[in-house]
């Protein structure tokens, strides 16, 4: 029994999930999705642990699984640790969540009553910009045109620029017609904002009427698309070119990254 002053190593507490074969402090194992199948001491498991802990924890934007793999040393599972990680802090106050292929920690969502007070009330969005949100959302990749014929009335470049400064929209690419429009996307911080772990989480027709925000009596032919899922362009979209970038004020000439308008 350690002595009344003694400080104590409290171990790192493990999931309720088992993602080891090791049943003793001493033993070796091998993580999900470790390549090879190499065995790892448990003792280089706890210490991966907690460096990816740390670089979570310390970071205040959501992370990247690529950037978690360059600071860890070579070889290290990543998604095993990351699960592992995220069953750790399942029942705790912060849970360890997905958004898209980033990972951050965040209030555990029956606890976020706790930190209303302290919440800075964002701007509110005009019913157009909501609009056009929810447009780009489910019908993304999208242009300006597409999102007008959707709507039924013109869209004020304003819109956009409110959704782009948010944060929540971005230019993806370029769609291979006449005119080359510009094609509109959504980005991670809007997938963090709503919670969502992909663009496919997106409510279907279903919860959608259950909560009340689709009329009880809807056209036979309305439907609701299924909202693409992926970041790479598609093959009817040109990525945009440094000259795309300048002519859209995303680029200052020379080449130097500006601010988006």
């Amino acid at each position: 029994m350690a002595d009344p002053g003694e400080a104590r190593i409290l171990p790192f507490p493990q999931p309720a999930t088992a993602t080891t074969m090791a049943n003793e402090p001493g033993e070796a194992s091998v993580l999900p999705g470790e390549s090879g199948g190499e065995v790892v001491s448990e003792a280089d498991k706890r210490e991966h642990l907690r460096m990816m802990e740390a670089i979570l924890f310390a970071s205040s934007e959501p992370v990247p699984e690529k950037l978690l793999a360059q600071r860890l040393p070579d070889g290290v599972a990543v998604q095993g640790l990351l699960q592992e990680l995220q069953a750790a802090y399942s029942a705790r106050g912060v849970n360890l969540v997905r958004i898209g292929a980033n990972w951050a920690f965040r209030t555990a969502d029956d606890l976020g009553f706790l930190l209303q007070k302290e919440a800075i009330e964002p701007r509110r969005l005009t019913r157009a910009a909501l609009e056009v949100l929810a447009i780009i959302g489910y019908h993304q990749p999208v242009t300006r045109a597409e999102i007008e014929e959707i709507r039924g009335v013109a869209t004020s470049r304003g819109t956009l620029d409110v959704l782009m400064e948010a944060g929540w929209v971005r230019m993806r690419g370029r769609r291979r017609t006449p005119g080359r429009p510009v094609t509109y996307g959504t980005t991670d911080s809007f997938l963090d904002h709503f919670g969502l772990e992909e663009i496919r989480d997106l409510p279907g027709m279903d919860e959608l009427r259950g909560a009340g925000l689709l009329q009880s009596q809807l056209p036979s032919n309305f439907r609701i698309p299924t909202p693409a899922g992926s970041d790479e362009i598609f093959e009817d979209e040109d990525p945009l070119t440094p000259q795309d970038l300048e002519e859209l004020g995303l680029l200052t000439p020379g080449g130097a990254e500006g601010d988006e308008e």
